[in-house]
């Protein structure tokens, strides 16, 4: 704090020194240069500028072109008409419309220009109205008024692009060749983000990268593992590399709250939600979709979170996500979307609808891809009291062709589940009993890869259970219910086979009276975890599918999430910072075994890096040693042979080509 001397101490000081102050000219007195010995002026401010606010730019007002031209009797009318039309759209600005007129006719000059509250008003417009046909002469072309600059810098002689020397990038595969046959994860604790080895010979994790506030929301593999997407306010990007995860691409959205990778990682698709000007107005979306490679935007969708919002709700402002799902496959050729009575599918080759228009279904509620096939199933629930019965369809794309139905009654809900290698397409169809108080569930199985698609029937022997859970064994035959009544419901296994006759279902087993309420198949198949979160405070129960025996129980307290590795060798739990206490995440073998547990304080997330999907398939009945040693000479062989293959893993086979 600076000192302050009194005029009296300053003579005395001075007549200690024989200093005559009367001689001193204070004025003639001058600081070093920079300094100020702690007194600042009172005009210091004055020295610094004042940061000027400019207009960030013109994106809230619209450019409508082949309007009529009217002479200036009809100006009023014309006027009154385009107001009327973008009104309804956005709140006007006070003199927010003009439109220009030829001073020696005039008569108006066939555009105006619309000024809006906000830029996403104005966005709206724009898509809403463009193309808009007045009458059959005027056809309306709106364009923002920000384009209008970047259409006059358009030169008049088009010039080849400049071509850029070739500049090798980094292999975003080498994670594969790791010696020691380890995967990756990633976690996020408090303000850092770490991609880890998961090292279970030395019972903890290595640590590849780490970074402080690297993301302001969450991270996301992409599903075959190559890149890290990160969330930010002015969008989102993704990262790769061997050790260094350098940025690889940016996509520009601002305030982007979701994200979501097409399954062959060729697109990227990104959804925000704003705030309307009009609180009688809903949040309004966006949703691009980018290349992943270029970050160029290759088709956007905008509109009222009502238009989003048909078929559920689990998003943000009541929109279901993904908005947009993708076809089966790694070819990522079609995404639709659900709407109103329409299913909207898209291809990706020009981004337009399949045919121009989209798939009439009428009351349609729900739909979803086959994970191999470009096959939809779409379910439509009862119409008229039950004068039209609920159904389920499966549809061949792009041909539209109806390969399947089957109508349903007395239906209150249905959801689907396909097999993984879309062999099999489970509908879990919930019915009214004639009381109509109550419901009972039973499932539609339905053998896709078969002649004519037959279908069968399966019914609890207990109709009256409530089904907890469903899930298929990944590329295998076989699928798991939790059915009953909690804390201690049961749990059933049944396969589509039933001995030599492969066509009929069969039930093989039912263990009673587990802590379940979630299942988690190993991606290899075979074993199963019986898993009791929330409520029931983390119990896990290993299970041998196979031989029908329990392997190991365990808890992990407070668990809210579990997750297998993708080869099925390891298993994580983890308690996030829903929870105040407990957080971290424990690392298991497949058969049980506790590894290690990392304790950390604010945890939000662990996420496991997806293997490459390819022509080869995996036993579990090699050992682990085994299965070490022939992952890394077939990480070797790849890397070497071809650095673009692909493999996966799965319990069917030993390993060989397939």
């Amino acid at each position: 704090m600076l000192e302050v001397v009194s005029m009296d101490e300053i003579r005395a000081t001075a007549g200690r020194l024989n200093i005559d102050l009367s001689s001193l000219d204070l004025d003639s007195i001058r600081l070093p240069s920079g300094e100020d010995f702690g007194v600042i002026s009172d005009d210091e401010d004055l020295k610094e500028e004042d940061p000027l606010e400019f207009e960030a730019g013109f994106g809230n007002i619209i450019v409508v072109d082949n309007l009529p031209v009217v002479p200036k009797e009809k100006f009023e009318k014309l006027e009154g008409v385009i107001r009327k039309i973008y009104s309804q759209i956005g709140v006007i600005k006070e003199d927010g419309l003009w439109m220009p007129v030829d001073p020696e006719t005039q008569k108006t000059l066939g555009y105006c220009f619309i000024e809006y509250n906000t830029p996403q008003e104005a966005e709206l417009a724009k898509e809403k109205t463009n193309g808009y046909k007045l009458d059959r002469s005027h056809i309306f072309a709106v364009n923002m008024f920000d384009d209008i600059e970047k259409f006059l810098k358009v030169p008049d002689e088009w010039a080849p692009p400049e071509t850029k020397p070739y500049s090798p990038g980094e292999n975003l595969q080498k994670w594969l060749t790791d010696e020691k046959a380890r995967d990756q994860f990633v976690i996020r604790a408090g303000t850092d983000t770490e991609v880890l080895w998961n090292d279970a010979r030395q019972s903890k994790p290595e640590l590849v990268y780490k970074r402080s506030f690297w993301t302001e929301s969450f991270v996301q593999w992409s599903p075959l593992g190559t890149y890290l997407a990160t969330v930010h306010r002015q969008g989102a990007q993704v990262w790769g590399g061997a050790t260094t995860f350098d940025r690889l691409t940016r996509y520009a959205h601002p305030q982007v709250k979701l994200i979501d990778f097409s399954p062959g990682e060729k697109f990227f698709v990104t959804y925000s939600s704003h705030e309307p000007s009009n609180p009688r107005d809903t949040h309004r979306v966006v949703i691009n979709i980018f290349d992943v490679r270029t970050g160029k935007v290759m088709r956007d969708f905008k509109g009222s979170a009502d238009e989003f919002a048909i078929g559920g709700t689990g998003g943000v402002s009541g929109v279901s996500w993904p908005v947009f799902k993708w076809s089966g496959g790694k070819e990522d050729k079609y995404f639709a979307r659900i709407g109103k009575n329409v299913i909207s599918v898209y291809e990706t080759e020009t981004f337009t609808l399949i045919d121009k228009k989209s798939i009439k279904v009428e009351n349609v509620m729900d739909f979803c891809w086959s994970p191999t096939d470009p096959i939809l199933a779409l379910f439509a629930p009862e119409l008229g009291g039950g004068n039209q019965p609920a159904r389920v369809s499966l549809l061949q794309i792009p041909s539209k062709e109806e390969l399947r139905q089957k109508n349903l009654f007395s239906v209150s809900d249905c959801k689907m589940y396909w097999q993984s290698n879309g062999d099999y397409l489970a509908v879990k169809v919930d019915r009214y009993k004639k009381i109509k108080k109550n419901t009972y569930s039973g499932f539609e199985l339905f053998r896709i890869k078969e002649r004519d698609i037959p279908i069968e029937v399966l019914e609890l022997e207990n109709k009256n259970d409530k089904i907890i859970s469903f899930a298929w064994e990944p590329k295998g035959h076989r699928f798991a219910v939790i059915h009953g009544d909690s804390p201690r419901p049961d749990v059933s296994f049944y396969s589509m086979r039933s001995g030599t006759n492969t066509s009929r279902v069969s039930k093989l087993t039912t263990i009673k009276g587990k802590q379940a309420n979630a299942l988690y198949w190993s991606p290899a198949g075979r074993f199963i975890i019986l898993a009791g979160l929330k409520g029931l405070n983390g119990q896990l129960e290993f299970f041998n599918v196979e031989e029908l025996e329990t392997m190991a129980t365990a808890e992990h307290f407070m668990a809210t999430d579990v997750e297998w590795d993708p080869t099925g060798r390891y298993v994580v739990t983890s308690v996030t910072s829903v929870h105040e206490m407990e957080n971290g995440f424990n690392v298991w073998s497949f058969n049980g075994k506790l590894l290690y547990r990392i304790m950390k304080d604010h945890f939000f997330q662990v996420s496991t890096v997806l293997l490459l999907v390819g022509k080869w398939t995996w036993s579990t009945n090699l050992s682990s040693y085994q299965q070490q040693i022939s992952l890394f000479l077939l990480r070797q062989i790849f890397c070497l042979n071809n650095s673009s293959s692909r493999f996966s893993f799965c319990g069917a086979q030993d390993l060989h080509p397939s």
